[in-house]
């Protein structure tokens, strides 16, 4: 395996995380709006999703996939 597929493979698995920790949050603050901790994971995802960092990750755009798991989540 060569160290640019090592490289990408760590890069997915670090948005998929990002994706997995902001659906949670999303799900929790659904059916506990005032929930500290899972507003501080949303709002830490976002900014992660909307960094330099994640642009230097992927091709993605971060503001198309927090919409859609927005969608995902609340149906909306």
């Amino acid at each position: 395996m060569s160290d640019i597929t090592n490289y990408e493979n760590l890069a997915n698995a670090i948005i998929l995380q990002a994706v997995k920790d902001y659906t949670k949050a999303l799900r929790r603050l659904k059916k506990f709006p005032h929930d500290k901790d899972a507003a501080y994971t949303k709002r830490e995802c976002e900014s992660f999703f909307r960094s330099d960092w994640f642009k230097i990750l992927t091709s993605l755009n971060g503001d198309v996939l927090l919409d859609d798991l927005y969608r995902e989540v609340y149906g909306e």
